[in-house]
Order: structure tokens, then C-alpha cells, then sequence
């Protein structure tokens, strides 16, 4: 018996990479990553100074007397890290069907608004300005 398999056109092969989806809505940014087959108890999310880790542990599933024909599934252990800006604080994350999509609420400073221009009068005598009230 004789397996194979050639992707010409296949990604480079990277250890237990985690692909990602980043989307903003109005009131936060949701990350998506796909983690399938790991058990969510062996996945950790974190937070400190700003930085978003996300780390977790594929188990082996074998058994001693196991001989492989084809192995391309990755092992191990793996960890992602994200920068966040000030304005978002990872507050909830959850595991679904292979996904694991953490929530990041906005602050308010990060929230769209409007900013209210005001008029300055600028006197002649000293070329000051004063907001006009």
C-alpha cells in the first residue's frame, strides 16, 4: 500500500499555524482563529501590557504499535501573539466547531464621534486667540 500527496500550489507549511480573521464592529473587534482539533480546555488566552497571547496544545493520537503512512498533521504546542492599541482590552473569548473567537470591546475614545469645532476670535492688539463662548 502506497499514499502520497503533492500540493504544488500549497502554502509553505508553518507549525501549527493559526489563520486569522480580524473584524471591527461598532462597539468592538472580533479575532477569529481557526484552532481545529485542539481541545478548548488546552488553550490559553491572555492579556499583559497590552499584548494579546493566545496559546494552546495539539495531543498526540497515537499508540505505540501506530505506523504512519502519511503524517502532516502538526503536534505540539503553538502561540500566537497580537499587539493591542490602548483603546482595546480583550474581555471574553469562545470555542466553537474549531474557531476560537476572542472579544475585544472598543473604549469609548476608540468609538467613532463627532468633535466640535469651535470658533477662536483673534484679537488685533496681541494676536491671541480667545474661544468664543
Amino acid at each position: 500500500m502506497y499514499f502520497t500527496s503533492f500540493d504544488p500550489f500549497a502554502r509553505t507549511f508553518q507549525r501549527l499555524a493559526m489563520p486569522l480573521d480580524v473584524v471591527r464592529h461598532e462597539n468592538d473587534v472580533t479575532l477569529r482563529l481557526d484552532v481545529p482539533g485542539i481541545d478548548p480546555d488546552q488553550l490559553e488566552v491572555t492579556v499583559d501590557r497590552g499584548i494579546l497571547t493566545i496559546s494552546g496544545k495539539r495531543q498526540e493520537e497515537r499508540t505505540e504499535n501506530d505506523k504512519f503512512f502519511v503524517r502532516e498533521r502538526s503536534m505540539g504546542t503553538f502561540t500566537r501573539r497580537l499587539r493591542l492599541p490602548e483603546t482595546l482590552n480583550a474581555d471574553a473569548a469562545s470555542y466553537a466547531n474549531g474557531v476560537l473567537e476572542v472579544r475585544i470591546p472598543a473604549t469609548e475614545q476608540a468609538k467613532p464621534r463627532k468633535i466640535e469645532v469651535r470658533k477662536v476670535e483673534i484679537t488685533q492688539a496681541d494676536g491671541q486667540g480667545e474661544l468664543a463662548a
